[in-house]
């Protein structure tokens, strides 16, 4: 499942939003203005394992990394 960034219009707050199907968020979670963009992401999926656990696996650009989050890993 793919996790897309956003950035508010009005606030100009980034936020993360995980798609199912053809879901988007409805507002900006920080000042609830349904004004904000899609921001293009080189990392950003989530999967399940076998215990149910969520698990964030990154893109190729990012497999050295050790940070949670690709906005402060540098790359």
């Amino acid at each position: 499942m793919p996790i897309y960034e956003y950035c508010c219009g009005k606030c100009g707050q980034d936020f993360e939003y995980l798609v199912l199907g053809n879901d988007k968020p409805e507002h900006c979670p920080n000042c609830n203005s349904k004004k904000f963009s899609r921001l293009l992401s080189s990392c950003g999926f989530i999967s399940k394992s076998k215990g149910g656990e969520t698990v964030k696996s990154s893109a190729s650009s990012c497999t050295g990394c050790a940070a949670d989050n690709c906005s402060t890993c540098g790359h």
